[in-house]
């Protein structure tokens, strides 16, 4: 028994040797994925603009990171700051790989004070000039939330994804003015319609429909209200879930300004859910029939 009992005692007193060597092996790979980040992009060509050419991944969900890097060679940038939305833990970000390879610095919002937590314990937090804050975003809070954290004026980039309130808070939003923007749009209400969830500062995508598909706007009305705000629309990532905008004023000359039907690309993932929470792996045709009758705002 006694034999047992120092094994175990033994055993709590390495666990916080353990606990470090955790932490040390995360940050180590961190330090991997952002070596390789950055050999992939010196070999992304500089030639054609087709954003599917250049797309890798280092922090970005799909390939955004190394769209975002093709944009800030190519557009004049005034300010290297940034603003994104909707971050979670910030482990899977647009401007994370634009923060530690480009040194720029930024805003990150989530509404999960554990997210903000996790991130303000990393070392990046320290390293790099970065303001991370808690807060459910909405058209009504997003202009305050962003100048009383330091932020107005002209920005190199605003990525916005926060599953529902999309359109509404970029048509909001007027106390930055972005170089570029990234937003999220749902492919599955086709490229043709413009048309939004209807506004509502409490809606939270989970508890909409039990699909989990019913949030944000198509790329129609993404692209409209962009046109309205002053942007070009350049292209989709090949996942067909982000949208990319470069300001007229700074867009290159022989970029195209991209109609909704040209750019648009139709998601590759399957994310609908039963009404018990299971993933349903449905077609395109099955997620449209869930999201008949849904109400839509046209824009």
């Amino acid at each position: 028994m006694w034999t047992k009992l120092r094994r175990y005692l033994g055993h709590l007193r390495s666990i916080p040797a353990m606990r470090a060597d955790l932490v040390a092996a995360k940050r180590d790979l961190a330090y991997v994925r952002e070596a390789l980040g950055r050999v992939e992009n010196r070999q992304v060509s500089a030639g054609n603009i087709r954003l599917a050419d250049k797309e890798f991944r280092v922090f970005s969900q799909w390939g955004e990171d190394g769209i975002i890097q093709h944009l800030i060679r190519n557009v004049p940038i005034m300010e290297r700051t940034f603003v994104e939305f909707g971050v979670e833990s910030y482990r899977e970000a647009n401007t994370r790989f634009l923060l530690i390879n480009n040194n720029w610095s930024g805003l990150i919002i989530d509404s999960d004070q554990q997210h903000i937590d996790a991130i303000t314990s990393e070392d990046l937090y320290w390293r790099y000039t970065l303001t991370a804050v808690c807060s459910f975003i909405t058209p009504s809070n997003i202009n305050s939330l962003i100048q009383q954290n330091g932020f107005s004026g002209q920005i190199g980039l605003l990525s916005i994804d926060i599953d529902g309130m999309d359109y509404w808070v970029w048509k909001s939003l007027t106390v930055v003015t972005p170089a570029i923007v990234v937003i999220e749009y749902n492919a599955r209400f086709g490229p043709t319609r413009a048309v939004t969830v209807p506004l509502d500062d409490k809606f939270v995508r989970s508890a909409a429909h039990h699909s989990n598909i019913y949030y944000g706007a198509s790329l129609q009305a993404l692209v409209k209200l962009g046109r309205d705000k002053g942007y070009a629309f350049v292209g989709c990532n090949t996942n067909g879930n982000n949208a990319f905008f470069v300001r007229f004023d700074l867009m290159p000359s022989d970029w195209h300004n991209l109609s909704a039907p040209e750019g648009f690309v139709r998601c590759r993932f399957r994310e609908a859910r039963k009404s018990d929470g299971q993933l349903q792996f449905l077609s395109g045709e099955g997620e449209a029939e869930l999201l008949a009758g849904l109400p839509l705002v046209e824009v």
